[in-house]
């Protein structure tokens, strides 16, 4: 009773810091992600899916103030050439955003949406609400309810430009809820970049539904921030012979929790997410995947990395769910770290729910230390201790990041890694 008691509370003190935006479509949405909140209640340690990660900082009515990070490198992504949408401790900048016109897609702002009858009506809250089953996830319900703003995008066709949603952290006490919502039409196809550190804190979700033979590319660099906590959703739908790929670096931040969960509805879909994560000292990483195969020969893949030193703390929770009928299905699943030195630990619970008798399924998950003959062999050609170490960790992530298909972005990926690495030598 006393447990119940404390998370009730915890639910209301956050509930009670916050304003649900009014008018338009989404309100039946709204409302109904807010009796769920209510029912459900806000995450806490005791809970299966957060045993390993500590939710307060996330729940409590407040953000922790986060001191801000002046970061001297150039902007990420700054030689591709794309379109920028800019958000500022979760508030658009209109100024700094590019003219949102293109030819294959439309964009506009969750927040100037508020005519009666739109496309994303049939999206907002969706896809997060299937997401709840089996498992609950109420700081995605919670977004549902109080999103502020975001971006609703609509592909019609190919789009010859990735979408670069831009973050910038400027407030120390910025507590920042984004809610994006994303349409690949029948045979069309985009790519969608991410990059920033948002906020203090950072909430977002980001549905996407995918129709037959539709195509999303999504990568997501989360800022180098070291004192910012974020929580992030990923929910979404494929059809018939779509593809979805995600990729995820990460570096540096108090707390950060990445949740991506997939539904494979049509026959010959695929579905690959992946992330390489690099943290020091007071630093603690989660992700967690689940992926269901509701359809016949789909095939999913989950390759997760994490480099740890000085104490720092990863999270893999992955799971691949398929039901009775989805034969055929491939999935495969993978998280390793590599551990720099015995302060830092890696904590993992792959996991695989099968019910279908025709299909080809495996996880591994492993942690381990530099591979010291390796490094001999490296040291004995002349290179000094500090990059050769850099040179394996770097092989270490390559099968994370080489699920990135554009080479231009994968190649600026690996910079920034190595870069990371450079800065972070002892």
């Amino acid at each position: 009773m006393a447990d119940a008691a404390l998370k009730t509370s915890t639910t209301e003190a956050r509930l009670a810091s916050l304003d649900m935006p009014t008018g338009g479509w989404s309100q039946t949405a709204r409302k109904d992600a807010l009796s769920r909140v209510i029912a459900m209640g806000l995450p806490e340690r005791k809970d299966e899916y957060w045993r390993y990660t500590r939710p307060d900082s996330l729940t409590r009515p407040g953000a922790i103030p986060a001191a801000l990070f002046h970061n001297d490198e150039s902007p990420l992504f700054g030689e591709v050439e794309r379109i920028k949408i800019v958000f500022v401790d979760g508030v658009f900048d209109a100024d700094a955003s590019d003219d949102l016109t293109l030819e294959g897609l439309t964009i506009e702002r969750l927040a100037e949406a508020n005519t009666d009858i739109h496309w994303a009506r049939d999206l907002y809250g969706v896809l997060e609400t299937n997401g709840q089953t089996p498992v609950h996830r109420p700081l995605a319900a919670l977004n549902t309810a109080f999103a502020t703003d975001g971006v609703l995008i609509h592909v019609t066709g190919k789009v010859s430009k990735p979408i670069n949603l831009q973050y910038h952290h400027r407030s120390e006490t910025s507590d920042a809820i984004l809610h994006h919502v994303i349409r690949v039409d029948t045979g069309a196809e985009v790519t969608i970049l991410e990059s920033g550190p948002a906020a203090a804190r950072f909430n977002k979700v980001m549905e996407v539904d995918v129709a037959d033979q539709g195509v999303f590319h999504h990568v997501r660099a989360q800022g180098r921030d070291h004192e910012r906590r974020a929580a992030t959703h990923i929910f979404t739908r494929l059809g018939q012979e779509s593809v979805f790929k995600s990729f995820t670096l990460t570096a540096n931040g108090v707390m950060t929790r990445n949740e991506c969960i997939i539904e494979l509805k049509g026959d010959d879909a695929v579905a690959h997410v992946a992330g390489a994560c690099v943290g020091d000292g007071d630093f603690h990483h989660d992700d967690t995947v689940f992926i269901t195969h509701d359809a016949v020969n789909c095939e999913s893949r989950q390759v997760f990395k994490k480099v740890l030193r000085n104490g720092a703390t990863g999270v893999f929770q992955g799971k691949i769910l398929v039901k009775q009928g989805a034969q055929k299905t491939d999935g495969y699943q993978i998280s390793q770290s590599l551990l720099l030195d015995e302060d830092s630990q890696f904590l993992a619970k792959p996991e695989l729910e099968i019910y279908a008798d025709d299909v080809a399924c495996s996880h591994g998950s492993t942690s381990g230390a530099i591979d010291e003959t390796a490094l001999f062999y490296l040291r004995s050609r002349g290179i000094p201790h500090g990059p050769a170490t850099d040179l394996l960790t770097l092989a270490f992530l390559a099968e994370a990041v080489d699920e990135i298909e554009d080479e231009t972005l994968r190649a600026e990926i690996v910079d920034r890694l190595a870069g990371w690495l450079e800065r972070h030598r002892k």
